[in-house]
């Protein structure tokens, strides 16, 4: 075992991935549901990596540019997830979701900083507390940068490495209950009050038309199709294309073969008797008006039409504040199928009420003429691409440092948002603008989630690594005791006032009070929880706003718990 701690100790990168590899591992371990997941996992067993290698002689230490390196990508990748939905949420309705967001966010900063300062805790711990107990792990890096940047000095004697090691130490032991807290909390707030959450959830799907949709996974319903029938009717011989359709909009002829010959569509062209047309639109339709046309008949050639995929921006000003149930009768209206509505990088229940707000993204399939006519109905069409546009990426790394580079004067010192806050804010302002231009700046959700979930995972293990060997110096049970009970604390206070607030002073739908209250602590555990509970989608409508203003509040908190608690 030594030469084989020699070993990793000697080849840093094989010990990182071997670190992160069984993080993923460990991380994906559940009893009854639950379970440590990757980031908490990658503290744990990068500290249980480290502690044995100083065990058999080994002190490993990776370096501090690869460790930033990572978290500075993952803070960019942050702000691009949120960007659009942060913007959104400060206006309208999102103002309540992100007021409550706001109030979640300084709460949980100021438990922890007082709880930090009664109780006389090492330095370090206010970071930590704040990442555990919040459930928020980029917290970690921002707390880590008040230390590197200089802000917070360090009391002689202390290393750098101590302080690391005491916020993973507080971030470990202030995580289990900070993510099995706030599920519990979310999920029995409604009983607590004295709520049927469920009765509320049925009368606001009945408001608004939300479809309660299990995850049934793979199912045979297909809303959209094409059909292809021989025309032996005399209502319908002798119009052409554009009269049929102003005779029966909820159709689209997408193509005609006559004889052997296909003719396309064109709106002028005269249908004849025994012309074969393949008719598209959604399942109702067309089962709605069987016969009209004639028998159906299984030909290949004039069926062989190709479908589009398209994400469609909101930005026409007509369609924002538009519910979906409007479109009904629009010239779009039984030709595309809408599979998805994200808000924010979040999916969003789809419902006949569901509003549009700008920088929705409408993910949109079906004929091509038609998915195009939707462009242009409710914002910018962007085809699906699977490149990422690494100039824009550049171009926002260096933004986001150069916006890391202001410092203001505050407490006594220059205080600014450092890199990681710069990074955070520029991703934020370049989603936003791509989310507007869709022209420039592609960046798919699986290299975002690369840059995310890879560039997290990778610095929180060289936290541990690097934090593991001083551990065992700094480790008693007083202090592991007090700063369990500062976050206990820090996670189980804010969730209630929200609550309190959203249903007494807002008068939410409890049901979307549940989603809110979950996208306040910036978790999405608890609304996937709520919604099982509920068997319904609707707190998923009022998770995205808070997610998002949660997510970037709590990430730079980090920096200010440390600064203000020492």
């Amino acid at each position: 075992m030594a030469a084989f701690m020699s070993f990793l100790g000697a080849n840093p990168y094989i010990l990182l991935f071997l670190v992160v590899g069984l993080s993923i591992w460990v991380g994906s371990w559940q009893i009854k549901g639950y379970g440590l997941g990757s980031v908490a996992a990658s503290i744990i067993v990068g500290c249980a990596v480290a502690v044995l290698g100083s065990y058999y002689g080994t002190r490993f230490q990776l370096d501090d540019f690869t460790k930033l390196l990572f978290y500075y990508l993952f803070m960019y990748g942050v702000g691009l997830r949120v960007g659009p939905s942060f913007i959104n949420g400060l206006k309208g309705d999102g103002l309540k979701f992100a007021f409550l967001a706001v109030l979640c966010s300084f709460l949980g900063l100021f438990i922890v900083v007082a709880g930090v300062k009664l109780l006389n805790l090492p330095i370090g711990t206010a970071g930590g507390i704040l990442a555990g107990a919040m459930t928020m792990s980029a917290a970690l890096g921002s707390a880590d940068q008040a230390i590197t940047s200089g802000v917070v000095p360090l009391p002689g004697g202390t290393t750098h490495d101590q302080v690391s090691a005491m916020i993973a130490l507080s971030y470990g032991i202030t995580y289990i209950w900070g993510t099995v807290g706030i599920i519990l909390i979310t999920k029995y707030l409604p009983q607590w009050w004295g709520v049927d959450a469920k009765a509320a959830a049925t009368q606001y799907e009945a408001e608004h038309g939300v479809p309660n949709v299990d995850d049934a996974g793979l199912s045979g319903y297909q809303p959209f199709g094409f059909r292809a029938y021989r025309l032996d009717s005399d209502k319908v011989a002798g119009k052409t294309i554009a009269e049929f359709r102003k005779s029966y909009p909820e159709y689209q002829i997408e193509n005609v073969e006559r004889g052997k010959q296909l003719l396309g569509a064109d709106a002028d062209l005269k249908l004849q008797r025994g012309d074969i047309l393949a008719l598209g639109g959604n399942l109702n339709a067309l089962t709605d008006h069987m016969g009209i046309i004639g028998p159906e008949v299984p030909d290949a050639r004039v069926l062989n039409i190709p479908l589009d995929q398209a994400e469609i921006v909101v930005m026409n000003k007509d369609a924002i504040g538009k519910a979906l149930k409007e479109y009904r009768s629009s010239p779009i209206a039984g030709q595309v199928q809408l599979t998805r509505i994200e808000r924010g990088g979040v999916p969003i229940p789809i419902g006949l009420e569901t509003k549009l707000e700008r920088f929705d993204v409408l993910f949109f399939t079906g004929l091509k003429s038609a998915v195009d006519a939707a462009g242009k109905l409710v914002g910018k069409v962007a085809r699906h691409n699977t490149a990422t546009d690494l100039l824009t990426l550049s171009f926002g790394m260096i933004l986001g440092l150069l916006i890391g580079l202001i410092e203001v004067p505050a407490f006594g010192s220059a205080v600014g948002l450092g890199n990681a806050g710069g990074l955070l804010v520029s991703g934020i302002l370049v989603s936003s603008v791509v989310s507007r231009l869709r022209f420039f700046g592609n960046t798919p959700n699986a290299a975002r989630n690369i840059l995310e979930d890879m560039g997290l995972i990778v610095f929180v293990c060289i936290v541990g690594i690097n934090a593991g060997a001083d551990l065992l110096t700094q480790l008693t049970g007083t202090i592991a005791v007090k700063i369990f009970i500062v976050g206990f604390l820090t996670c189980s206070i804010p969730p209630f006032v929200v609550w309190a607030i959203g249903y007494h002073v807002f008068k939410m739908n409890p049901a979307l009070l549940m989603g809110g209250v979950a996208g306040a602590r910036s978790h999405s555990g608890p609304a996937r929880e709520a919604a099982k509970l509920l068997g319904s989608n609707v707190p998923w409508i009022g998770f995205p706003v808070g997610y998002a203003v949660s997510g970037v509040l709590l990430t730079v908190f980090g920096y200010f718990a440390m600064l203000l608690a020492h």
